[in-house]
């Protein structure tokens, strides 16, 4: 069956998660963070998803925002800048205000031009996900976006997956899944869906029992992928 919805993860894969980091380190109030903001990143988002999929397997389920702050916390540990409030608070406020990688709003508005519904599946929280929508100018080229929230546990559980059917009622098959991680990619090709891993970083792929149908550098090409889906 031809693709007709196109679901994108947010954090990565339409939002440079490495942001915030960059450019708290360009502002003269955290000269310490000049030499550190790359590595600061890394720990940020590694413990952000190891948080998330901790919490998954134990039930003990939070928000998207308790994990993005736990991470950090752990990640400023890891570096040596523990205990600098005004870089931590920095730090926070600057990620509701990711902005969207260069291609986004183009591949987008081809996407809609071409007739799809475009979406996120995200673990991040509703009000997170509104602000980095927002802030990006994203909002009228998004059918609507869907938080894990809802059903109360992280990806890759299938029950978030299911989401993308049960508001679109679609079909799995007629669904590409686009995600920055790995991971991600495979568990939803392991559901179902048509699968595009926008591998920006040259990883290797994840040794699971699934594969991305598709590994990108960029999201230049969805909309043609999605065509040919």
């Amino acid at each position: 069956m031809p693709v007709t919805t196109a679901v994108f993860d947010a954090y990565g894969t339409l939002f440079d998660v490495t942001a915030a980091a960059r450019q708290a380190a360009t502002e003269p109030d955290f000269p310490k963070l000049a030499e550190k903001w790359a590595a600061l990143a890394a720990h940020w988002r590694q413990k952000q998803l190891q948080y998330s999929w901790l919490r998954a397997v134990t039930g003990a389920h939070t928000d998207f925002w308790t994990v993005t702050q736990d991470g950090l916390d752990w990640a400023l540990e890891a570096v040596g800048l523990d205990g600098d409030n005004a870089l931590r608070a920095r730090l926070l406020a600057l990620y509701w205000e990711l902005g969207a990688y260069p291609e986004v709003p183009a591949m987008l508005a081809a996407l809609k031009k071409n007739g799809l519904q475009t979406a996120i599946l995200s673990n991040g929280s509703p009000d997170m996900l509104d602000g980095a929508v927002q802030s990006a100018g994203l909002g009228d080229l998004l059918d609507d976006v869907l938080s894990v929230e809802s059903v109360g546990v992280f990806k890759p559980d299938s029950r978030v997956y299911d989401l993308v059917g049960q508001r679109f009622g679609c079909a799995k098959d007629q669904v590409l899944f686009v995600s920055s991680n790995g991971w991600d990619a495979a568990a939803a090709g392991g559901y179902g869906f048509v699968t595009a891993w926008v591998n920006r970083g040259g990883e290797p792929v994840d040794r699971l029992p699934w594969r991305p149908d598709h590994i990108l550098s960029d999201l230049t090409t969805i909309p043609d992928l999605a065509a040919k889906a």
